[in-house]
């Protein structure tokens, strides 16, 4: 096993690790979403009178559907299918009337998930460790330990034709240069097991599983897969031969690079 992933069970499974993790991904809590007034009376009356298409009319002026379906978005999209397609229209509205009117509010002004708004926080916390953030000419010509500057797309583009890793699924995080070294990193706090969240840890390894000559991947990853118990993550990160590391141990990593 890594030695940083050994490490990085080590220090997740002791005290304060959600606190100082907290610092890198803050979770504030989101406002209910809003409905206009106008909107809301529409959608009582529809339910008053058990009209399921213009229930459903109404439900799609909102930024969320109350429900999760398959047809919604195509609904949402081309409004004329509401009238010509009656028996999905009955389909979803008997969801809906069997929900009830109260029920169906609480669910369609319902907070944005606090997982959401984590898309951001790492890079901003990544600006904080002290390492300047370079454009490319002066990040490949700089000496000292650097960040490469741009967005997702932009990493990946240098990934691709400065260092010549194809293998990208996704844009990355980060690329760090260490005197003639190069570390791509993919960040992710995973929640939960299984579904989405697995396929997020599996792009995780994915990069983390980069070597080539003074070129290498990091996963950088936090949450659930380092806590004991035989669930798919935790199971596969003990295996896993790339590198993998929890946030809290990125700056003790780049140090050991730079002192290599």
């Amino acid at each position: 096993m890594n030695t940083w992933i050994q490490e990085s069970i080590k220090l997740a499974n002791s005290a304060s690790y959600l606190d100082k993790l907290f610092e890198i991904y803050p979770v504030n809590p989101n406002a209910d979403r809003l409905i206009s007034e106008p909107v809301k009376q529409q959608i009582q009356k529809a339910f008053a009178v058990d009209n399921r298409a213009e229930i459903i009319k109404g439900l799609l002026k909102l930024k969320k559907f109350p429900i999760n379906h398959p047809y919604v978005s195509s609904l949402r999209k081309h409004n004329f299918l509401i009238d010509i397609n009656p028996r999905t229209i009955k389909r979803i509205g008997d969801i809906l009337v069997s929900l009830g009117y109260e029920n169906t509010i609480e669910l369609a002004t319902a907070p944005k998930a606090g997982s959401k708004q984590l898309g951001h926080t790492f890079k901003n916390w990544l600006e904080k460790l002290g390492y300047p953030f370079l454009k490319q000419e002066n990040f490949l010509n700089n000496d000292k330990a650097s960040f490469l500057q741009g967005n997702d797309n932009t990493l990946k583009i240098f990934a691709k034709k400065e260092l010549k890793i194809t293998n990208l699924k996704k844009g990355v995080d980060f690329i760090l240069k260490a005197k003639n070294n190069y570390f791509i990193g993919e960040a992710k706090f995973l929640t939960d097991n299984g579904g989405t969240q697995n396929n997020q840890f599996r792009d995780g390894l994915n990069v983390g599983k980069i070597n080539k000559t003074n070129i290498q991947g990091v996963a950088v990853l936090d949450g659930i897969l380092w806590f004991p118990g035989n669930q798919y993550m935790n199971r596969a990160i003990k295996k896993f031969k790339g590198t993998a590391i929890s946030a809290l141990l990125l700056k003790k990593f780049i140090s050991a690079q730079i002192d290599k």
